[in-house]
């Protein structure tokens, strides 16, 4: 089974397809994704296409100031975290990290590598580029049965 699969996205709307692409292939049970690429690379629009996927209707920001924003959709329980200005891992213990972690069937992490050491395996790293004028490379990266399971529906529904 592939572990890996990497892809241009021309544009936001490619980026959103993707993040509803996955939504449509997580297989059951929780599910950690860590979204990696600098500012602007697409992260948050990557979690609002999944999320929209899932059902999710409202506005999806990425919660840079209050580390964390949850979302109850349709059998789904997300945790999507933005650790960026995380000063200190030891800072997801302060807010209930570990709980946040038991309680969902998906937790999206972005800038994960601020978290390192309290954060709990990935099943996914997903990798964004920019490229130029829109244009992006992403990498997924499975690191778990979880993981693989969902790169092969992704290649099914390609």
């Amino acid at each position: 089974m592939i572990s890996e699969k990497r892809l241009e996205l021309a544009g936001e709307a490619a980026t959103l397809d993707l993040g509803g692409e996955i939504a449509h292939t997580l297989p059951e049970g929780p599910f950690i994704l860590y979204l990696h690429g600098r500012l602007g690379a697409g992260k948050t629009t990557l979690v609002r296409g999944l999320l929209r996927g899932l059902g999710h209707e409202g506005p999806v920001q990425s919660p840079t100031y209050s580390l964390v924003v949850h979302y109850a959709l349709d059998g789904y329980r997300v945790h999507h975290f933005d650790l960026y200005r995380l000063g200190d891992p030891e800072e997801l213990e302060f807010i209930g990290g570990r709980e946040y972690f038991d309680t969902a069937e998906l937790v999206i992490i972005e800038w994960p590598e601020r978290g390192a050491g309290h954060l709990p395996r990935a099943d996914m790293d997903i990798h964004l580029h920019y490229v130029d004028a829109g244009r992006r490379n992403a990498r997924l990266i499975a690191h778990s049965d979880q993981g693989r399971t969902l790169l092969h529906r992704l290649e099914g529904r390609a």
